[in-house]
Parts: structure tokens; sequence; C-alpha cells
């Protein structure tokens, strides 16, 4: 994942601005739907969201094509099913990879109070990584990653929300797609590779976004990518904070009504290559909740890519304020605004 490009200084000040311009009016919108009474609505348990990531993980590196990926297929299905959606699309297929490799994937996409007019789609990534592509040793590089935090973090996140919805109807419809073969690109360039990500995704859309039709299209989408990393800070990417204004000053907002404004950093990070991009493209604003500005190092986190994105590098704290601020998105949606 995810290609990660520096913006220069004068484009960042410039976006900042253009960003805070249309900050006062979403805001207030959002302060208008807070209930004083409820400050947290729903109940996200970081402990439960920790367990799904830990399931997957047992299963060993999701890489399309292998045992781990099947296995993880039927349980990511089997465990969306038992929270009662209103509909459930599983689709296969098979894409080409930039290598060559040709991989068997499956998007699966559930939806909640389907009959509702207004829509939201919430979005994760379930494959993982097939080489370690960051370790500075040669073998070490040739390794698949577990992806706990690249692939299971924003998955297991969405599972707890299903788990929420199961207990309590939102107003609005939700639906949530977990997005197959989005890490499988090309990291040799920068500029000439964006198609090579985000394979399951752009495959969904050149099929014609199932469920979709032109009158139901969601009003905007969230992704969660890397959202369990120890001390995560999340700042704007900045497609988002260009091409998805109004559900990144959602949740961004929400996420300081809750108290979580040092999580949720209101400053631009990096432009990132990730689902967002091809489905705000398709016509689905959609902003991404990732970690792109690392204080230690200036892009993700320091265990992207590596062996390291393990269990051991997973924070419940990091999970709970991501949770609890989509959550809050989520059922504070009207359904006409």
């Amino acid at each position: 994942m995810k290609k990660w490009t520096v913006i220069i200084v004068g484009a960042m000040l410039v976006c900042t601005l253009s960003f805070a311009c249309t900050k006062s009016k979403t805001t207030r919108t959002i302060e208008e739907a807070t209930d004083p009474t409820e400050l947290i609505l729903g109940q996200f348990n970081a402990d439960s969201a920790y367990n799904f990531i830990k399931q997957q993980v047992d299963f060993g590196p999701r890489v399309p094509g292998s045992a781990a990926h099947k296995a993880c297929r039927n349980y990511l299905i089997d465990k969306l099913r038992s929270y009662n959606p209103d509909s459930m699309i599983i689709q296969d297929a098979t894409v080409t990879a930039f290598n060559g490799d040709v991989l068997p994937i499956t998007n699966i996409i559930a939806g909640w109070n389907t009959n509702a007019a207004r829509r939201v789609l919430l979005v994760a990534h379930w494959d993982t990584r097939p080489w370690s592509d960051e370790e500075t040793d040669a073998e070490a590089r040739m390794l698949p990653v577990d992806g706990a935090n690249d692939g299971a973090s924003g998955v297991a996140v969405l599972l707890e929300i299903a788990r929420n919805m199961a207990l309590r109807e939102p107003n609005i419809g939700i639906d949530i797609m977990f997005a197959d073969a989005e890490d499988y690109g090309d990291n040799s360039t920068f500029d000439q590779s964006e198609s090579t990500w985000c394979l399951g995704t752009q495959y969904w859309i050149k099929s014609g976004m199932p469920p979709y039709r032109p009158g139901n299209m969601p009003v905007y989408g969230i992704l969660l990518d890397m959202v369990g990393g120890r001390n995560a800070r999340f700042h704007y990417e900045y497609y988002s904070q260009l091409d998805a204004r109004t559900p990144t000053i959602k949740v961004w907002s929400e996420a300081s009504n809750l108290g979580y404004s040092d999580v949720f950093v209101r400053r631009v990070g990096a432009a990132v290559t990730d689902d967002h991009i091809f489905i705000t493209r398709a016509g689905i604003p959609t902003t991404n909740i990732i970690e792109n500005l690392n204080e230690q190092t200036q892009s993700f986190a320091p265990t992207w890519h590596t062996n390291s994105d393990n269990l051991e590098n997973i924070d419940r704290n990091s999970l709970k304020a991501v949770g609890e601020t989509v959550l809050n998105v989520i059922y504070k949606e009207k359904q006409y605004e």
C-alpha cells in the first residue's frame, strides 16, 4: 500500500486554508446533530476489535491465492452474516497483478437498513502484502506481511461496528465493504504505478459497483486503513481533504467532540494511493483514516511492510479512538440533511 507522496509546503498551505474555509458551516451541522445526553453512541469494544485482529492474523498472511486467504474469506463472510445484514454480496473474481500473477479475489459487501434513501459506505481492505519490502535484510524482504495493522485493523474496527448495528440499526443505510487485493501493487515507482494497487476496488467499480444504482449511491464513504498502530495519529490525508471534504470534516470534528483531537490531528499529511481514490473518482467522495505522518518515520507507521506488523504492535487505544469516532458519525447521520 499505498504509495506515499510528499506534498510541497506551498500546496499544503493552500489546501489547509481552503479546507479551513469550509469548516465553519459543516461543523455547525455536526454540532446540531449532537445529542448532549449521549456523547458516545453505541458500545464500541476495543478488546473485541483486538480479538477480530487476532482471528485474522491467526490464519497467517492473507495473500490472495493462499490457504490463509481462503480461510479468512470464509471467516469474514460468516462473521458478517452473524450480524444480520439486510443484504450481502460475495464478489469472487480473478485479477492480474503488475507482475503477471493471477489472483483469486473476493470483495465482500454487507448492507444494513438497505431501504433507506440515504446511505454511507465504510471500507477496509482485508488482504496482506506478499512481501516485506521495507525490511533491510534481503531474506526478510521475501516474507509475507502478517498485516495486523495493514489489513486486519480496519476490518476489525468495521466488524465491531457491524456488531453494534446488529444491536441498534442506524437511521440511514450503512454498507460495509471488505476490499481484496489492495496491497499487491508495484512499490518501485511513485508516478506510474497507481493502477497496480487496489485491484479489488478497481474490479468492483468496473463491474458496476454492486449493489448501487444511479439513484441509491452513498452520499460519502469512510476508508479505514492501518488504524491500529501504537500511539497512532491520523492527519488529514491529502486527497481526502481535497476531494472528500464533507466526510473528512465530519470524522475529524466528531473525533474532537469525543476528546480525540490529539489522535485525529487537524493538519494536512501526505497523499496516499489507496482504495478511497478510486471510490471518490467513481462518484462516492471518500475520506481515508490512515496514519500517514508518523512522528518517527514522517510517513506510515514503522511496521509498514515489515515483519513487525504483528499483534505485538497493535494499540487498543488507537482502535478505540477510530471505532468510537466512526460509530458516532454514522449514528448521528440524518436520513435527510
